[in-house]
């Protein structure tokens, strides 16, 4: 099975002091096993850019240790598709999340792919989605 990473994990990932379990996780799997979207690094490149010159080491960990090594999955029409239902069943609950997390899970769930967050409460309310935290 592979893995798809939410922001929440990666940023974890970049911190002085991450998880203690999240990097030994991740030696474990094949690179062809992890990937992040498109959105996430959007996220991940916005944040940094926030801190203005403090940042720049910051975006360079973001080229370097990620970028990289992970495959960058789009948003594209099946995952557009997955969105649709998804934001759609959730309003039908009386219930949203956050766009670039309805984006991040449809195409996690576009591609049958294990989505590995840290936000199991909001993201748990999506059918289908399977989730795992590592942090």
């Amino acid at each position: 099975m592979s893995f798809l990473f939410d922001t929440d994990t990666l940023s974890n990932l970049l911190k002085r002091a991450p998880s203690a379990a999240l990097p030994g996780k991740l030696a474990g799997l094949p690179a062809d096993q992890q990937a992040m979207t498109a959105i996430t690094l959007g996220e991940l490149v916005y944040g940094a850019a926030r801190l203005g010159q403090l940042g720049i080491p910051l975006r360079e960990r973001i080229e370097r240790d990620l970028i990289a090594n992970l495959a960058i999955l789009p948003f594209d029409a099946t995952a557009a598709r997955h969105y649709g239902l998804i934001r759609a069943d959730l309003e039908s609950h009386g219930t949203s999340l956050a766009e670039a997390d309805l984006r991040i899970a449809a195409i996690a769930i576009a591609r049958n792919l294990i989505l590995v967050t840290g936000n199991g409460r909001h993201f748990g309310r999506i059918t289908n989605l399977t989730i795992e935290n590592w942090l």
